[in-house]
């Protein structure tokens, strides 16, 4: 779990799922990144990414098989998107051959917390591009209305979206988690679903 500022991070060992993740996981800076890309990107954040890279090494070296890494990020502030775009290259530069797919949450202008979030989608766009394998898009403001359409619900909050995105992301990697006769793997769907290597973004769905 990685972030610029403290507060979520103590939120999160807080909460009732703070026991699932090892504490010296837990990296974070004190400055935060003011939903600005460039401090996520080359300041703050470059400051913070070594420490990052290795917790992810440390991950990787406990590992019998190490199929890939999946990140989520938001692609709207500074931290998720300038960093998380940042870490993504360097993990990109050190296991060259291993999958990387994203779950990335793109602002949308009707759901919008902060007014730079397109500048930082579209500089963010640009490196997953470039160095993800496979990107699942995640839409704000899709969430908002399945919540009030479909699960009639007024005023949905943010532990209403993180459950549906929750959902979502376990069913994608159902077929990672658990061993059955026709397996799939990071490196399958990407076969399956990629026709160009540049043309990786998925739009995921959920049928009850």
């Amino acid at each position: 779990l990685v972030d610029l500022e403290p507060g979520t991070m103590d939120a999160v060992r807080a909460g009732p799922f703070g026991q699932l993740f090892r504490p010296d996981n837990f990296v974070f800076g004190q400055s935060g990144a003011g939903n600005n890309w460039a401090k996520g990107h080359y300041t703050e954040g470059a400051e913070l990414v070594d420490q990052v890279l290795e917790v992810v090494r440390r991950e990787a070296e406990g590992c019998d098989c190490l199929q890939g890494f999946q990140i989520t990020h938001s692609l709207g502030g500074g931290t998720g998107a300038g960093m998380g775009t940042l870490l993504i290259s360097k993990i990109r530069e050190e296991f060259p051959d291993r999958m990387m797919a994203t779950f990335s949450v793109v602002p949308s202008p009707k759901v919008s917390d902060t007014v730079v979030e397109p500048y930082n989608a579209t500089l963010s766009i640009h490196q997953l591009v470039e160095n993800s394998d496979e990107t699942f898009c995640i839409d704000n403001e899709a969430l908002y209305d399945i919540c009030m359409r479909t699960l009639k619900l007024s005023n949905p909050s943010y532990g209403d979206l993180n459950y549906l995105v929750s959902a979502v992301m376990s069913g994608v990697t159902t077929c990672l988690r658990f061993p059955g006769q026709l397996n799939s793997d990071l490196r399958k769907l990407a076969v399956n679903m990629v026709p160009f290597p540049r043309l990786h973004f998925f739009m995921v769905g959920f049928a009850p």
